[in-house]
């Protein structure tokens, strides 16, 4: 552990006397589903597992833990992609699944205050029983908590038309690695009074402080849905069919691009017939309103557009079941995807009007190296996540080979003006390849900012900040 010291029998005492003895964990079988996340087939075992119901025992646990130099990793739901949850140098895990409380539904200000440990799907649900939306839609929404989708500043495919998790987060309850607790933001529109401590926590990736209780805004139910499955017998077809959508002034409330790989893919895991399934490319759009008759008009245009621009056809959901059925589609590809052999899925993210650049330079590297990729994505904010796949390749050629094959990817992302990860975060996996995205003064600024916040670098150590040679 180098610069931390291990946890002894003391330790473990103080911890039971701030949580409770029945939610400190030391014994290797609790442990193991805390010693890794989503991310591919990492593993690191935490010395102990705390699991704090109030934000005074996240502080007593932090301020327990910053006096005796003991990392602590905070978690929500286990579902990252990038190792951001990973308790890479032992120490504790401060998983924060029992702080679930939805404090507060204010409809007269549009805004929810929650606690970290919300499910994300649990908050939408309650929400939609009094006609309310919270539109930042995460494929891991059935188990990932808030305070998780707060460190990555989560997206989804809603993010085209809605935004990503910092476009609702306007208070924060967190809590500094020495133990104080502070608050930022409120219930408020409009806050200019100092720096902006709220917006800098969101999307830190639990590197700064424990984010505890969140303000978020909230907004009305969209009545109607419209959603639409188009297939391309082009790649480039279907990723330039995008831009001509939004340039005709619609802007659908989600648009995801599905190579033909990627839905033979899960076809073939889950015996189930998908439509289209033989075109090169799908796109699969979503529109949303409080209008039926303006929703008919826009799903009209879009069609004609895409038709215009190479498209087989046009399927139109025409309610909720068909509806359901594709975005069911869309969600098991993943899984599917991740179920061939070892991967490394890349999260790049260019501006939009560079898709079709991006589509293509993945398909020459691809080649270059004789390597199977597959991607799939949030096309619409022009988020693609590039699956790299092991198949039949040696594990030496694979170790040597895919750390050139991300660069070069990174490299020519960062080319077109985009950067190296959208909404799965850097954590413990991309860190190295950081440098390529930021200039040296960022990095600079951001160490810093972490000295200020974290000067013992307890807090969820090893993740998001390359080493210094």
């Amino acid at each position: 552990m180098g610069r931390y010291n291990q946890i002894n029998g003391k330790i473990i005492s103080e911890l039971k006397k701030i949580i409770g003895q029945g939610f400190v964990l030391t014994d290797k079988f609790d442990l193991e589903p805390y010693s890794h996340d989503e991310t591919e087939d990492l593993s690191f075992y935490p010395e102990v597992v705390v699991k704090p119901q109030t934000t005074k025992q996240v502080s007593e646990v932090l301020k327990l833990c910053n006096d005796n130099l003991i990392p602590v990793t905070p978690r929500g739901g286990g579902t990252g992609l990038s190792g951001g949850a990973l308790a890479v140098y032992g120490g504790v895990v401060l998983s924060l699944e029992r702080m679930n409380r939805i404090i507060e539904i204010d409809v007269d200000n549009m805004m929810a205050t929650i606690e970290a440990g919300v499910i994300t799907c649990v908050f939408q649900e309650e929400l939609e029983k009094v006609g309310l939306f919270y539109p930042v839609d995460p494929a891991s929404r059935d188990s990932c908590l808030m305070g998780g989708n707060i460190a990555e500043n989560s997206g989804g495919p809603r993010a085209v038309k809605y935004g990503v998790t910092k476009d609702y987060v306007y208070g924060l309850t967190a809590v500094l690695p020495d133990g104080r607790i502070f608050s930022s933001g409120g219930k408020l529109l409009k806050n200019v009074s100092g720096y902006n401590l709220t917006q800098l926590l969101v999307g830190s990736e639990g590197t700064l402080a424990v984010v505890t209780e969140i303000i978020v805004k909230i907004l009305p139910q969209p009545e109607y849905r419209q959603t639409m499955l188009v297939p391309f017998d082009s790649l480039g077809d279907a990723v330039k069919t995008l831009t001509k959508i939004f340039t005709a002034r619609i802007i659908p409330s989600a648009t995801e691009f599905i190579e033909k790989s990627a839905i033979k893919t899960a076809e073939d895991k889950h015996q189930k017939k998908f439509p289209y399934s033989d075109s090169e490319a799908l796109l699969l759009i979503e529109i949303d309103g409080s209008y039926s008759d303006v929703l008919e008009k826009q799903a009209e245009k879009i069609g004609e557009i895409c038709l215009r621009g190479g498209a087989v056809d046009v399927f139109i959901a025409d309610n909720p079941e068909k509806q359901a059925f594709l975005w069911e589609m869309r969600k098991i590809i993943g899984e599917a995807v991740k179920d061939i052999a070892p991967y490394k899925e890349e999260d790049t993210v260019v501006p939009r009007s560079n898709l079709p650049a991006l589509v293509e330079k993945i398909k020459e590297i691809s080649h270059k190296y004789n390597i199977t990729t597959i991607s799939y994505g949030h096309a619409g904010d022009g988020n693609i996540h590039c699956n790299i796949i092991k198949k039949d390749i040696s594990e030496e050629r694979w170790q040597n080979e895919l750390p050139r094959v991300i660069t070069e990817l990174f490299t020519e992302v960062v080319k077109l003006g985009g950067t190296i990860s959208g909404e799965h975060g850097i954590g413990w996996v991309q860190k190295r390849y950081l440098p390529l995205a930021l200039s040296k003064t960022e990095l600079e600024l951001m160490r810093k900012i972490k000295q200020v916040f974290d000067p013992n670098d307890i807090l969820n150590p090893g993740k998001l900040l390359p080493e210094v040679n």
